[in-house]
C-alpha cells in the first residue's frame, strides 16, 4: 500500500509530492535500476520505493528557486529560520509555530533526515506497535503544517550570522530571521557501493540500536575499525548469533577496551584486512563478496546483514565561519541550545556525537524553540506571553 499521512487540513503528501511505497505495489522504474521485480522485503516488510505524485493545491512547501517564495507571512522572512528537517528541526517547528513565532524551514532536497532511510521505528515513544522511519517524519511535519510552519524543499548553500537579521541562502534565494535554529544534522558514512545503496533498509544500515533487533539469531558483519564498530559489534551480540568484524587494515583505530572486550567475546569473530567489495542479495542480503586487502583473495561468504559503522559527517559546512566547532566537525554548544552568536540556536545530530536518537534530536528541536522564543522576548522582538504556549 502506498503511505500518504495527511494533515488535519486534509493536505497529502508533505515531503513535496513524495509518497512512500512500502508494498511494492506501483511498478517497477522502466529501467528497472536498484527495484526489484517481487518477493519479501527484509525482515518481513516489503522494499521501500519513493514515488513522485503531483502537489497538492495549496499547500504551503516551496522549492525555492527563481521566481518562487514561501507564502508565509512576511515572505521570506521570519522572526525564526529553523535549517533541517530531521526530528530536531520538526519538532523545533511544532513548538515555533504554536508559540506564534511563523517559522520557515529550510528543508533540504531531501527532507526528513535519516529516519527517512529508517524501515521500522520501535524505541520512539507512542508508537507500541512501531512506525516507519518516513511515516513518523511525514506526521511530524504535517503537524508543523498543521499550526502554519512553511517548508521550503531546498538546500542551503551558504548563511551570514555577522547580525540580525540572520540571512541564508538557498537555491539563490535570500531568506531572513530574527532568530535561527541549525537542526542539519549528521549523515553516517557509507562505503560507497551500488549494491549497498540498493540494500539499505533491507539488511544493510548504520544504525544498531535502531535495527538491531530485527537482526535476531541472524549471522550479520559489522564494517569498521574504531570505537563505534566495537561498539555497535559488542551490541549486535544480544540478537545475532554470531557477529563478524570486518577492517581493512590490520590495526584498529579503537581503544584498547573495547578491542580486548571484542576479543573475548565468543559470538565476535575479527576479521583484519578485509574489505567489502559487494553486497549480495536482490531483495534482501544474502552474502557479501569479500577481498583480502594482503592477498587480494576475493571470496563469497553467506551474511544476512550489514552494518557500516566507519563513522558520521555533521552537516556543518555552511557554519564553519560563524560557529564553532569540535575537532571532529560538531557544533559546539553552549547553556543547552545557545552558540557564540546571540539568536543562533543549535539542535539534534549536528552537535551531538554521543546518542544520536530521534527521541533526543526532538527534545533538543524543543529546547531550542523554546529559548529561541524566550530569545526574541529578551530582545523587544515578541511580546513576553502571559501564559505559555508549551
Amino acid at each position: 500500500m502506498t503511505d500518504q499521512p495527511k494533515s488535519s487540513e486534509g493536505s497529502a503528501a508533505p515531503f513535496g509530492g513524495l509518497t512512500i511505497d512500502f508494498g511494492n505495489d506501483s511498478p517497477p522504474a522502466a529501467d528497472g535500476a536498484g527495484k526489484p521485480s517481487g518477493g519479501e522485503g527484509f525482515g518481513g516488510f516489503a522494499p521501500i520505493a519513493i514515488l513522485q505524485e503531483s502537489s497538492p493545491a495549496g499547500a504551503q512547501t516551496r522549492a525555492s528557486g527563481p521566481g518562487t517564495s514561501p507564502t508565509a507571512p512576511g515572505g521570506r522572512e521570519s522572526k525564526l529560520l529553523i535549517i533541517g528537517s530531521g526530528p530536531a528541526g520538526l519538532t523545533a517547528a511544532i513548538y515555533a509555530a504554536r508559540a506564534n513565532l511563523e517559522p520557515i524551514v529550510l528543508a533540504g532536497s531531501a527532507p526528513g533526515g535519516q529516519l527517512m532511510l529508517t524501515s521500522d521505528v520501535e524505541n520512539y515513544p507512542g508508537f507500541a506497535e512501531g512506525i516507519q522511519g518516513p511515516e513518523l517524519m511525514a506526521a511530524m511535519r504535517a503537524q508543523a503544517e498543521r499550526f502554519g510552519t512553511v517548508f521550503v524543499d531546498a538546500d542551503i548553500e551558504q548563511v551570514d550570522f555577522s547580525g540580525r537579521p540572520f540571512r541564508v541562502w538557498a537555491r539563490g534565494e535570500e531568506y531572513r530571521g530574527e532568530s535561527v535554529v541549525v537542526a542539519t544534522g549528521a549523515s553516517a558514512l557509507w562505503l560507497g557501493l551500488e549494491s549497498e545503496t540498493r540494500l539499505r533498509g533491507r539488511g544493510v544500515s548504520a544504525c544498531a540500536t535502531c535495527d538491531g533487533f530485527f537482526f535476531r539469531d541472524r549471522e550479520i558483519a559489522v564494517v569498521g575499525g574504531g570505537d563505534t564498530a566495537f561498539e555497535e559489534a559488542t551490541y549486535l551480540t544480544r540478537f545475532a548469533t554470531k557477529v563478524h568484524l570486518l577492517h581493512r587494515r590490520d590495526t584498529f583505530r579503537a581503544s584498547k577496551i573495547m578491542i580486548d572486550r571484542a576479543f573475548k567475546n565468543p559470538k565476535i569473530e575479527i576479521h583484519p584486512n578485509t574489505a567489502v567489495e559487494e553486497v549480495l542479495g536482490d531483495a534482501k542480503v544474502t552474502g557479501l563478496k569479500l577481498r583480502d586487502t594482503a592477498t587480494d583473495m576475493v571470496r563469497d561468504v553467506p551474511m544476512e546483514g550489514l552494518f557500516i559503522a566507519i563513522g558520521y559527517r555533521p552537516n556543518t559546512e555552511a557554519f564553519r565561519d560563524w560557529l564553532e566547532v569540535d575537532d571532529a566537525g560538531y557544533l559546539v554548544v553552549h547553556d543547552e541550545t545557545g552558540s557564540k552568536v546571540d539568536g543562533v540556536f543549535i539542535a539534534g545530530d549536528v552537535h551531538d556525537h554521543r546518542y544520536r536518537q530521534a527521541v533526543t534530536a526532538a527534545a533538543d528541536g524543543c529546547k531550542a524553540a523554546i529559548d529561541a522564543e524566550r530569545w526574541l522576548e529578551s530582545q523587544g522582538i515578541t511580546e513576553v506571553a502571559t501564559a505559555t504556549a508549551w
